[in-house]
């Protein structure tokens, strides 16, 4: 079935519902700009002050990124809905697992020594500039592709929403000029009020879509039956691409075992660093909010994902037309919802993109400054000095990966998988020394070094993407286990190092 065609007027209510619900969201950060210290403490951290609803929503509506609207919906829709497996179950408690195994600790230190930064608290620990320097500089890396992503989303959402009027280039100027402008006021408790308005708003009309379409085509039994009609391998494990032995982890097809796993494993590891997500670790009043939001997560995932990844597979089965340019979810209800519903929701999503990006932004802007600006340019440097070197940061950042958007270099997938690999090489080499006393300087830096290095070589080359089935970026991790145990084990640490940092005087409250 053929999406139809938009209709006069159509455009004005498209660009009038999306327009007011992105002022709205500004409005909110003004508000929290009234009543934000120019402290680093309160401008990157609220102070950590946030409770069990705001910390759980605002980590929520971080991840909320094109990544997870369009993304994962569109590869429902050309693959199969097992998705879910991996983004709603396995990533839903694999992240909630490291949320205790990182997160907790991470917030006993940081809560004990007052750091704002991972890269702050690791340069502490091992009496290294250097090392504090390189971990903020491989965040920073990383960190680019993923602001593009959402901008590469906002792009794809209006040309899907208004069949291509508005091109791909003015979707994604939009989303780069509000994160600029949201980011250089709000702080973070503008972005956490409003991550948990719109984390709330989203799961409300993602339920309220999925409702709307089933009616339309006569409840779920017809959306399914229709699948099954169109591509029934969809309705089996395996995703119309083949089929796997789960006990033997083998299998061909884009949804072979070993493959999710690689996924689950590499997105969940890859987001406990993402620095937006990683500071949120720090910022929790209590260790009763910080287990709680924990525990909570899983259910809050299945929420989400669940029905945003159905949404792109039922569409197959419906005969749903994409757009050139364009994702599945704005096809869908366009075609099956009203023009002011389906606005709203690209609206609501557009709108979690931008909390995305501006927490992004800002965890940007203090690994900028407070990591590499001053340790290693300007040390003297007035807290006036610094916030303007912080702002400069963001527009220049923002405006670059903008630029780089309208190149496209691959899809939402593509790219949001490279960065979540690219974090997760950060992973065990911290856990590490969460957690070993005998972890030191030299291990850190061969560990982070050596898979960084396995990881980009593979990124940018030809070599194999995986090896025996599993992703590359698997062992690259284990490269970076091995060489941060190992180099530790074979050498000493030096008289700088502050080996009981992590294990001595923390306290919960």
């Amino acid at each position: 079935m053929a999406s139809l065609p938009l209709q006069s007027g159509d455009l004005g209510v498209q660009m009038g519902v999306i327009a007011a619900y992105l002022v709205v969201a500004l409005a909110v950060g003004l508000l929290a700009y009234r009543v934000t210290s120019r402290e680093a403490e309160d401008y990157y951290l609220a102070s950590r002050s946030m409770g069990t609803v705001v910390l759980l929503f605002t980590t929520f509506a971080t991840l909320l990124s094109a990544f997870t609207f369009f993304g994962g919906p569109d590869l429902a829709f050309n693959a199969g809905p097992e998705w879910i497996l991996v983004m709603g179950l396995m990533d839903g408690i694999l992240f909630a697992i490291l949320w205790y195994v990182v997160g907790y600790k991470q917030w006993l230190v940081g809560r004990t020594q007052g750091y704002v930064t991972l890269g702050e608290m690791l340069g502490d620990r091992f009496g290294s500039t250097g090392l504090r320097a390189l971990v903020a500089g491989i965040s920073l890396f990383w960190l680019f592709p993923y602001v593009m992503l959402q901008q590469m989303g906002a792009g794809e959402a209006l040309v899907g929403l208004t069949d291509g009027v508005v091109p791909y280039w003015a979707g994604a100027a939009l989303i780069t000029v509000f994160m600029i402008i949201y980011v250089v006021l709000a702080g973070l408790r503008g972005v956490a009020w409003t991550d948990t308005i719109q984390g709330l708003f989203m799961l409300t009309v993602t339920w309220a879509a999925v409702a709307w379409v089933l009616v339309a085509v006569g409840g779920p039994s017809a959306a399914t039956s229709a699948l099954a009609e169109t591509n029934p391998d969809f309705l089996a494990l395996g995703g119309g691409a083949g089929s796997f032995d789960l006990f033997t982890l083998s299998g061909g097809g884009l949804y072979s075992a070993k493959w999710m796993v690689s996924s689950a494993i590499t997105i969940a590891f890859g987001v406990a660093m993402f620095p937006q997500i990683n500071q949120r670790f720090f910022v929790a009043k209590s260790d009763r909010v910080l287990k709680r939001s924990f525990a909570l997560w899983p259910v809050l995932v299945l929420l989400l994902f669940v029905p945003a990844f159905m949404l792109g597979s039922w569409a197959r089965g419906l005969g749903v037309t994409v757009p050139e340019g364009g994702n599945v979810v704005p096809a869908l209800l366009n075609e099956y919802t009203p023009v002011w519903f389906a606005a709203l929701v690209i609206a609501g999503a557009m709108a979690a993109m931008m909390s995305s990006s501006d927490s992004m932004l800002l965890s940007g802007s203090s690994y900028l400054t407070r990591d590499i600006y001053r340790p290693l340019v300007d040390p003297d440097a007035s807290s006036q000095r610094e916030g303007w070197v912080a702002r400069a940061g963001v527009v220049a950042f923002a405006v670059i990966a903008f630029v780089a958007s309208l190149f496209r270099p691959g899809s939402l997938v593509q790219v949001g998988d490279t960065a979540f690999g690219g974090y997760a090489q950060l992973a065990l080499p911290v856990i590490v020394a969460l957690y070993w006393t005998r972890t030191n300087r030299n291990g850190m830096i061969a560990g982070l070094v050596g898979s960084q290095a396995f990881y980009l070589a593979h990124v940018f080359s030809p070599l194999p993407a995986t090896y025996f089935g599993w992703d590359f970026a698997l062992y690259g991790m284990l490269l970076g286990l091995v060489l941060t145990v190992g180099v530790s084990a074979v050498t000493s640490p030096t008289a700088d190092e502050k080996t009981t940092r992590f294990t001595e005087g923390l306290r919960a409250d």
